[in-house]
């Protein structure tokens, strides 16, 4: 049996961004990321979403090794629910105020995989192979960490992936939410960076959580929600984007990937440039494995371009130290070095 293939010809009319990024000066900078803002927002379907009383609810409490893992229910849209814990340092003095790091996960974990929590088998070797408890690494640094579980995953799987085999515990209903957000102007990357807007609403009123010092940091998928969520909210004070950093026509049109990539008509106006470009000059850490295969088949070559594009920005601003590209040898995993040595520089201090 002969096939034939759409993809060629969609490759090969793959646009040019239509809303580069600004570098001429800093007023130019500033127009664009104004009006680039607005519409990365209008993609993502952010205008969709109606704000609700979070309704938290506090589920549970456990004392481990230095901290505190509370799990909680945090409502983001109406009957639309979050549940996620918070982990909490011990030490915290009355009075005292601790930096905040969100801590979005991604495919094949939840917020079991980046609080540390071994709830089966297969999630502690997610946690082991991929260095995947990024949460638990920040609140045993002294930071109030918090790890909620994305729509589609874990506690939040719609039906077509709920159930209790290895299967179905590790996977998502990406495509499914994807299928039924986008009829209705919405999209599976927008749901996520609103639910991380909504809890960082939440969070900062919390006693003990420092609302002027905001981190975001996250592996893969939670990569893409630390770069959408970052580049949209200008609170957060320091990012960390681990293994989605790419050109996004080899990354996503030609090598094919999770439903939750694509957002509608994103690629007529921006690039993975222009999003990283939407966080300068804000703190940035960006981990690349040079044997990580989302890097596209040209590897560093289809990933270093676009992180040279985003330090443009920061050296309108004489702040090119403030941009780190940290480049390992290994596969898709969180790295963790330079990341949370610069989380403690920038957000600790």
């Amino acid at each position: 049996m002969k096939y034939y293939t759409m993809l060629p010809r969609e490759m090969n009319e793959y646009p040019t961004p239509s809303m580069p990024v600004n570098t001429e000066s800093r007023e130019a900078y500033e127009k664009w990321a104004e009006e680039a803002r607005a519409k990365l927002s209008d993609l993502l379907g952010i205008g969709k979403m109606r704000y609700c009383d979070p309704e938290p609810q506090l589920l549970s409490c456990e004392q481990l090794d230095g901290y505190r893992r509370e799990k909680w229910l945090l409502q983001t849209e109406k009957d639309i629910w979050m549940p996620l814990y918070l982990l909490i340092p011990d030490g915290i003095q009355p009075g005292e105020k601790r930096p905040l790091v969100l801590c979005p996960h991604g495919h094949s974990g939840t917020k079991d995989a980046t609080s540390g929590t071994v709830s089966f088998p297969e999630m502690e070797q997610n946690i082991a192979v991929h260095f995947y408890d990024y949460g638990r690494q920040a609140v045993k640094r002294g930071f109030v960490a918090v790890c909620p579980d994305a729509r589609g995953h874990g506690e939040r799987r719609e039906t077509d992936m709920q159930g209790d085999e290895a299967r179905q515990r590790l996977s998502c209903s990406c495509a499914w939410l994807n299928h039924m957000a986008i009829p209705l102007g919405r999209c599976v990357a927008g749901m996520w960076a609103w639910d991380l807007m909504r809890l960082t609403d939440w969070a900062i009123t919390l006693p003990f959580v420092d609302r002027d010092r905001v981190a975001c940091i996250g592996l893969s998928g939670g990569g893409l929600q630390t770069l959408y969520f970052t580049a949209l909210d200008t609170r957060v004070r320091y990012a960390a984007v681990s293994g989605y950093f790419y050109g996004f026509r080899e990354s996503l049109l030609e090598m094919h990937n999770c439903s939750c990539n694509y957002v509608p008509h994103l690629w007529e106006y921006f690039d993975v440039g222009e999003l990283g470009a939407l966080i300068a000059p804000r703190p940035m850490t960006i981990e690349t494995g040079d044997m990580d295969p989302l890097n596209g088949k040209s590897g560093l070559a289809n990933v270093i371009p676009y992180v040279e594009q985003v330090k443009k920005v920061f050296a309108l601003y004489g702040r090119e130290d403030d941009l780190c590209h940290d480049i390992f040898h290994g596969p898709h995993k969180w790295h963790g070095q330079a990341s949370m040595d610069r989380l403690e520089k920038y957000i600790k201090a």
